[in-house]
């Protein structure tokens, strides 16, 4: 009898640690603008990267050639922008999920 509650424990939690953990991460709002040229980053190039609760970190998953020209006027070279992401930080990087700027005014 022993032997067969610890078995039905034994699936019962083998089968709820098995189950798909989904991890929802809220948008926020963060500046962001080439790491090398506006925040003053150490790097070989111009780089994406984000400004967190004052603490900037590259980006992983999308490129700053993916939004626009970055040496234009208003370019992530020359200007802080704002934009709507989710994503987290992870090895002193920010891997971002989704990665949308905000419209100007």
């Amino acid at each position: 009898m022993k032997k067969v509650l610890f078995m039905l424990f034994l699936f019962i939690g083998i089968a709820t640690q098995a189950q798909d953990k989904k991890t929802t991460e809220k948008p926020q709002i963060v500046e962001t603008a080439c790491g090398e040229c506006q925040f003053g980053m150490k790097g070989n190039g111009c780089n994406l990267a984000v400004r967190i609760d004052g603490k900037a970190y590259f980006v992983d998953g999308t490129t700053i050639d993916e939004h626009g020209d970055a040496h234009a006027k208003d370019g992530f070279c020359n200007a802080i922008r704002k934009a709507e992401v989710t994503g987290k930080v992870e090895n002193n990087r920010f891997k971002a999920t989704s990665f949308t700027l905000v419209k100007q005014k």
